[in-house]
């Protein structure tokens, strides 16, 4: 029996898949809460399989990566004396020696501040995989065009997050705790600074989590210039208010008042402002050549 061109239409997508692309694309609001649930259990998994490893190593990401930045041996230290005696400015750059005594002041507090070790540590660890699976959920809302956009960007989130959380604990980590250390409260010298352990690892972490999410400002720039909500000359005309605005930023997340550790953390903020508008006037100009393209 002779088949009608109806079946032999949808035999011919079975067959090429396009009758299940079709259908993927006809999901209802709870086949995409379903997707979208997937996506957070495998972040979630990801998340603790990194905290797991760091947990089981934490005697040695202590010593050697959480107590470095409050260590007189730390690189950095030393590194910016040599830059300053490079430069010739003596030993402007040089920092005191830091010493500081952790105390513990709850029974698990060894035990509570090992597992915000390694939650906070398996989110910075898992943060690639975790971008990647939120892109893997919103790019098949995406058109052709704007799934070009965003090649790459799974390696430029990472690079920028991972290039602030590290200014965070190299740079800007040695200058608050050395500031935080030496500063002094009286004259009588019966105060004794001996921190707690967890107080300094939460000082830590907002260090790194800040600066890693600051850095994306460039990132963030790019997409919405290709998007079309701003432009590089928005960004020159409103650049006295995000002054202002990077200044709170850079205050929110110094737990210090020293204007040394602001001011370090807002000229690079300054910097990526800077990137943005360059990101985004080459967004503009490019999109100009097209329209005029189409137009010719």
């Amino acid at each position: 029996m002779a088949t009608s061109a109806s079946e032999r239409k949808s035999f011919f997508k079975r067959i090429s898949g396009k009758e299940k692309n079709e259908e993927e694309s006809e999901m209802t609001f709870f086949d995409h809460i379903e997707e979208l649930r997937w996506h957070i259990m495998r972040s979630i998994i990801a998340w603790l399989v990194a905290a797991i490893a760091i947990f089981v190593y934490i005697d040695w990401v202590y010593d050697n990566i959480i107590l470095a930045p409050a260590n007189k041996d730390f690189f950095t230290y030393g590194a910016l004396c040599r830059f300053g005696n490079w430069l010739h400015l003596g030993d402007s750059l040089c920092m005191p020696p830091v010493k500081i005594d952790f105390q513990v002041t709850t029974v698990n507090g060894t035990f509570t501040s090992a597992i915000s070790i390694a939650m906070i540590g398996g989110i910075i660890a898992a943060f690639p995989y975790i971008f990647w699976e939120v892109w893997r959920f919103i790019k098949p809302a995406l058109s052709p065009k704007e799934r070009r956009y965003g090649t790459g960007s799974i390696f430029w989130v990472s690079l920028c997050f991972f290039t602030g959380a590290a200014f965070g604990y190299f740079l800007l980590a040695p200058f608050t705790f050395n500031f935080l250390a030496s500063f002094s409260l009286g004259k009588t010298g019966m105060i004794v600074y001996r921190p707690a352990i967890d107080d300094y690892i939460d000082s830590l972490t907002n260090l790194m989590l800040g600066c890693g999410i600051a850095f994306e400002l460039p990132v963030l720039s790019y997409v919405l210039a290709k998007i079309g909500l701003i432009t590089g000359s928005f960004l020159k005309k409103y650049f006295k208010f995000a002054f202002v605005i990077i200044l709170v930023v850079a205050a929110i997340i110094t737990p210090s008042p020293d204007w040394t550790s602001q001011f370090l953390v807002a000229l690079p903020l300054l910097l990526l402002y800077w990137i943005s508008i360059l990101l985004a006037t080459r967004v503009e100009k490019k999109r100009k050549k097209d329209e005029e393209k189409e137009w010719s």
